[in-house]
């Protein structure tokens, strides 16, 4: 059995300029815990693959495509594979969730 504490997750260098920890990754799915500061967000981006974001802590704004939501802790967001995409900290507080991309 393999756990795996957030403390110890190392943290990934990301062209967003914010925390992102790689939780877990195979040739199948990779998992990343993202944090926000209040204000922080990541930049309008395309992935290769389907992605969906869970929301673990806090609130704040994804934009997939034209669509732009509100969302709060405990959401689950379908992002589809090469259509832009972001999400950002509009809050006082921090912005938490994980980032699961299915990999072809």
């Amino acid at each position: 059995m393999n756990i795996l504490e957030l403390t110890n997750a190392p943290e990934k260098e990301n062209p967003h300029n914010v925390l992102a920890q790689s939780l877990y990754g195979s040739e199948q799915v990779q998992v990343m815990h993202i944090s926000l500061k209040p204000g922080e967000g990541l930049r309008k981006h395309t992935t290769p693959v389907n992605v969906f974001f869970y929301i673990l802590e806090g609130k704040g704004i994804v934009e997939i495509g034209e669509e732009e939501e509100d969302v709060v802790k405990d959401s689950l967001i379908e992002s589809p594979a090469n259509i832009p995409h972001l999400l950002r900290n509009n809050s006082d507080e921090t912005f938490r969730f994980l980032v699961v991309k299915l990999n072809k």
